[in-house]
C-alpha cells in the first residue's frame, strides 16, 4: 500500500541535505530532488486505510474491467453479445441432451442445471484469472503505485458483468418456457449474490498474492476447480446426497457437505430460479424431490453464516496481501 505526501524542508522523511558554506550556490539537482514528492511503501498500513484507498481507486477499477471486456472481444463483430450467445447455446444443448437423449426424470432439467451454473461459472472463471493477474501485469505493478488489490478485484468485476448477461439469458429462457421463478425467494437469491461476490473477492485477492511467490498456484487452482465441481449439487440433485447420507446415519457428513460455502449459494439460486421442490407427475416415481426442502429461514441462516465467513476470509486475504506485497517488485 502506498501513501503520498509532499516532502518539505522540515519533513521527518526526505532527502538529507549536507550543510553548505555561506555564499555557495545550491545544486539545481539537489533543489529539484527536494521539490519532488516522495512515496512511502509499507506493509503496515491499517486495513481501514487500505479499504479507503481501494474505494478511492474505483475509477481505476472501472477502467480495468472495461479493458478486460474490450480485450476479450477486440475485433469482434458481435462484441458483448457473445457473452449472451455462448450461455444461450449451452442452455439449448443441455435442454436437448437431457430431455431427449439422456431422458433425465427432472422436469426442465436444463433450467435446474443452468441455475446452479450461474454461481459456479462466476466463481470458476474469476479464480484462475485472478491468481495470475499480478504476474500478468508485472509492468505496472513495478512502475506505478496504486492499490494492487484492484487487479484481482477487477477480475471479480468482469465476472459479475458476465453473470449479468447470463442472467438475462436465463430470464429469456424462463419466459420462453413459460416458467416462473419463486419470487418469494428473491431476497434470498440477492443475499446469495452478495455472499458470492464477497467470497470470490476474498479468494481472488489471496490467490493473486500467493501466486507471485509460488507460480504453481494458478495451475493448482485449475485442477482443484475441476474436482470441486463434482462436490457441489449442480449436475445432480442435492436431495440424492441428502437421502443417502441420512440413510446411513451420516449426519456429520451432511453438515460437512453444507460447510462448503458454494453449496448454500447454489441451493439458493436453484430455489429461486427452478422453484419446484417436489415433482409428482414423473412416470415411475411416486414422489420425486428435486430441491432441498429446507424452510425459508434456514436459507437465510446458511447465507448469513457464509457471509460472516466470507467477510472474515476477505479481511484475512487483505491482511496477507498487505504483508507480502512489499516484495512483489523483486519477485516479478
Amino acid at each position: 500500500m502506498t501513501t503520498t505526501s509532499d516532502a518539505g524542508p522540515s519533513s521527518a522523511v526526505g532527502t538529507l541535505v549536507e550543510p553548505r558554506a555561506a555564499g555557495s550556490v545550491p545544486s539545481p539537482v539537489a533543489r529539484g530532488e527536494q521539490d519532488l514528492p516522495y512515496r512511502v511503501v509499507s506493509s503496515e498500513v491499517r486495513l481501514r486505510t487500505r479499504l479507503a484507498d481501494i474505494w478511492g481507486s474505483h475509477e481505476l477499477f472501472v477502467f480495468l474491467v472495461r479493458k478486460e471486456l474490450k480485450v476479450k472481444y477486440k475485433s469482434s463483430v458481435l462484441g458483448l453479445l457473445w457473452s449472451m450467445l455462448n450461455p444461450a447455446v449451452v442452455l439449448m444443448v443441455y435442454y436437448v441432451v437431457f430431455k431427449y437423449v439422456l431422458k433425465n426424470p427432472t422436469p426442465d432439467f436444463a433450467l435446474y442445471l443452468f441455475s446452479g451454473l450461474l454461481v459456479w461459472n462466476l466463481f470458476s472463471t474469476v479464480l484462475p484469472g485472478s491468481s495470475s493477474t499480478i504476474v500478468a501485469n508485472a509492468g505496472i505493478v513495478k512502475k506505478v503505485a496504486f492499490p494492487r488489490e484492484i487487479l484481482p478485484l477487477s477480475q471479480v468485476g468482469t465476472g459479475a458483468v458476465f453473470l449479468f448477461f447470463q442472467s438475462i439469458v436465463m430470464a429469456l429462457f424462463l419466459i420462453g418456457f413459460q416458467y416462473s421463478p419463486d419470487w418469494v425467494y428473491a431476497p434470498v437469491v440477492l443475499f446469495a449474490l452478495v455472499d458470492l461476490l464477497v467470497l470470490t473477492s476474498a479468494c481472488a485477492i489471496f490467490l493473486s498474492a500467493v501466486n507471485v511467490y509460488y507460480r504453481d498456484v494458478e495451475h493448482l487452482v485449475a485442477v482443484l476447480l475441476q474436482a470441486w465441481f463434482w462436490g457441489i449439487p449442480v449436475v445432480y440433485n442435492f436431495n440424492l446426497v441428502y437421502v443417502e447420507l441420512l440413510k446411513h446415519h451420516l449426519h456429520w457428513l451432511l453438515a460437512l457437505y453444507l460447510v462448503d460455502p458454494i453449496t448454500p449459494l447454489i441451493l439458493a439460486f436453484q430455489r429461486f430460479f427452478y422453484g419446484h421442490v417436489n415433482v409428482s407427475n414423473i412416470p415411475g416415481y411416486a414422489h420425486y424431490q428435486v430441491l432441498a426442502g429446507y424452510p425459508y429461514h434456514f436459507f437465510l441462516e446458511m447465507l448469513a453464516a457464509v457471509l460472516v465467513a466470507s467477510v472474515l476470509l476477505l479481511l484475512g486475504a487483505m491482511r496477507v496481501f498487505s504483508r507480502i506485497e512489499g516484495n512483489f517488485a523483486e519477485e516479478l
